[in-house]
């Protein structure tokens, strides 16, 4: 289980991510993934461009994207929390540029 507290003015929060499920959603180009902040649940979205960037030789298929998340959940899930940082909504969008490698 990957966790990172994450502080506002008011309250400590701890947003961690117990269910390795994910997959693959067509419609949208993206890896779809979960989240968790006590009792919320989060919907994460990292795009295919994101993962080409964390890792360039991703094929573009369902497969090659799956892979590429999978072998880089850490840098996925502590980046998902920064930007789950900037602001709660119901789902996060984790593009390219969110990613610094």
């Amino acid at each position: 289980m990957s966790s990172r507290r994450l502080k506002n003015a008011t309250e400590t929060m701890t947003l961690s991510f117990p269910n390795q499920s994910r997959f693959y959603d067509a419609t949208r180009g993206a890896v779809r993934f979960w989240g968790h902040d006590s009792a919320m649940e989060a919907s994460f979205f990292v795009d295919a461009d994101a993962l080409r960037r964390i890792k360039p030789d991703t094929r573009s298929d369902e497969i090659g994207l799956l892979s590429a998340f999978d072998s880089n959940r850490k840098l996925i899930y502590a980046t998902a929390a920064q930007v789950y940082e900037r602001g709660r909504r119901g789902s996060y969008d984790l593009v390219a540029a969110d990613f610094r490698v």
